[in-house]
């Protein structure tokens, strides 16, 4: 399969944010898709909340990509991906009422359908990835349940991803199948 890949370098100004949702909003527009479509909006979003934590949270430079599988637009998954020079893992943080920060990753968490993080050089890559289809009904999530030896709570399951290190990553997912949280193993 052939991968479109564009990437931009984005300093670690704070207004460098807007640059790269302006830049990824024309190549996604670029590449067929319609700039009111939902997914766009889903993409630009994920997009100014990953590279607003790389920039904020580490002060470095950063390089964010997005990959097409071939057919561009038309094709199943949009990959995104900000790769920066902190080696401090992403922490998940839960905010409260009216905490003004806090939310980044739950939003990357509750819009993209996976996400994770790996080392890469002397920094990380986050990652998240959004598929372009709707799944049909034969393909909703549904959540373990006490018949599946589960007492409600969270389930733990093992996925192995590609990384290059070769360690695994937990998914923790509450029986109600509301929130999945990633963890490096």
């Amino acid at each position: 399969m052939q991968v479109l890949q564009m990437q931009l370098e984005v300093g670690a100004d704070p207004a460098e944010v807007g640059r790269a949702r302006r830049w990824a909003r024309s190549r996604l527009i670029g590449s067929g898709m319609n700039e009111d479509e939902p997914l766009a909006e889903t993409l630009i979003l994920l997009i100014s909340e990953l590279v607003t934590n790389a920039v904020v949270h580490t002060g470095c430079p950063a390089v964010l990509r997005m990959l097409f599988g071939s057919g561009a637009a038309e094709a199943g998954t949009v990959r995104v991906e900000v790769a920066d020079t902190s080696a401090r893992p992403p922490c998940q943080r839960h905010a409260l009422g009216e905490d003004t920060n806090g939310r980044g990753l739950e939003l990357v968490d509750g819009l993209a359908d996976r996400w994770g993080w790996q080392p890469e050089g002397s920094g990380k890559r986050i990652w998240c990835e959004v598929d372009r289809c709707e799944p049909g009904p034969s393909a909703e999530y549904e959540p373990p349940t006490a018949a599946h030896g589960l007492n409600g709570g969270i389930g733990r399951y093992a996925v192995d991803l590609p990384v290059a290190t070769g360690r695994s990553v937990d998914v923790d997912r509450p029986a109600d199948g509301s929130s999945k949280a990633v963890t490096q193993a």
